[in-house]
């Protein structure tokens, strides 16, 4: 990793089973190239599920190598944020057991950010509905929806500090 290519993000592991914490772990180590150890912890929203958070620093391009990693994993819900560097943009993968991966650009401050293009195929409808249904899919309204309890059983998990990267 060279400081020009290097960014950093964040792995949300909204819930998992204790039995798969380990793989989650060897997984993510795999891909970021250095050993990988989160602090697990209850996730109020369901019990049966734990919950954690890891900063992690890389290559561009590496969150999408962690999500894939991740990929179609039962019982795993996570979230995984690039940073935007000058050289590249930012980007958040969302992903639940039921709807899979989806991925959104982000500009500096984490909003997800709609490509001119989606937005005037949905203006062309003429339907309130189905405008509405295009726009909220390019924002990933289903994946905000079915993730949000767990974020916000999250909220009170330990705050961990973001340094610079470069």
């Amino acid at each position: 990793m060279t400081a020009q290519r290097a960014t950093r993000g964040v792995i949300f592991i909204h819930s998992v089973t204790p039995a798969l914490e380990p793989h989650v772990e060897w997984a993510l180590s795999g891909v970021l190239g250095y050993e990988v150890s989160i602090e697990w912890t209850d996730q109020p929203a369901n019990p049966m599920y734990q919950r954690g958070e890891y900063s992690w620093t890389g290559d561009i391009g590496m969150g999408a190598m962690l999500a894939s990693a991740l990929n179609g994993w039962e019982h795993l819900r996570y979230e995984i944020t690039e940073d935007g560097t000058p050289q590249s943009e930012g980007g958040r993968w969302s992903h639940t057991p039921g709807l899979g991966i989806f991925y959104a650009q982000t500009d500096l401050v984490g909003n997800v950010v709609i490509p001119e293009n989606r937005i005037r195929a949905a203006l062309e409808e003429t339907d309130p509905v189905e405008m509405r249904r295009l726009l909220d899919l390019a924002l990933g309204q289903a994946w905000d929806d079915e993730l949000e309890p767990f974020r916000y059983a999250g909220a009170g998990a330990p705050v961990r500090w973001l340094h610079r990267v470069g």
